[in-house]
């Protein structure tokens, strides 16, 4: 509400009755571009157990991340941001700033999924920067053994 014919002007200006004041432009302190390090994330996907049991391929899941995860707006193109690296079974994501854990675990979702594998395997995770594919525990299993 700063100027309608003369009447509406800022509250403060109004009961102070001042001219409005300007703002001053703050510089910011100058760094040199080339020093100005970004900073690289890591995640980590253990997808062991299903690895071993036959169930989950790696190397699909690994190229499933490769192909969808999305920088700048475009899936497969990752560029110097993003790697996704495979050591056996477990997937290491290596990514600029920007990049979410919380995505990470869209994709694992997304990936079982398609591979109809949801109802088996869930994604948990395991620290602050790594998922796990784990089995749901059942509990009847347990009263079927006794």
């Amino acid at each position: 509400a700063e100027y309608m014919g003369g009447i509406f002007k800022s509250f403060r200006q109004r009961v102070s009755k001042q001219k409005p004041k300007k703002k001053k432009m703050v510089s910011k302190p100058t760094t040199k571009a080339g020093s100005k390090k970004k900073e690289v994330l890591k995640f980590v996907v253990n997808c062991s157990k299903p690895v071993e049991d036959g169930i989950l391929d790696a190397a699909a899941f690994e190229k499933f991340l490769h192909d969808k995860i999305k920088v700048a707006g475009k899936a497969g193109q990752l560029g110097h941001a993003v790697k996704v690296t495979r050591d056996k079974s477990v997937i290491t994501i290596h990514a600029e700033a920007p990049f979410s854990k919380r995505y990470l675990k869209y994709l694992a979702k997304k990936f079982l999924k398609k591979h109809q594998l949801r109802d088996w395997l869930h994604v948990i995770a395991d620290t602050k920067t790594s998922y796990e594919l784990r089995y749901f525990e059942i509990q009847g299993d347990e009263e079927e053994d006794e």
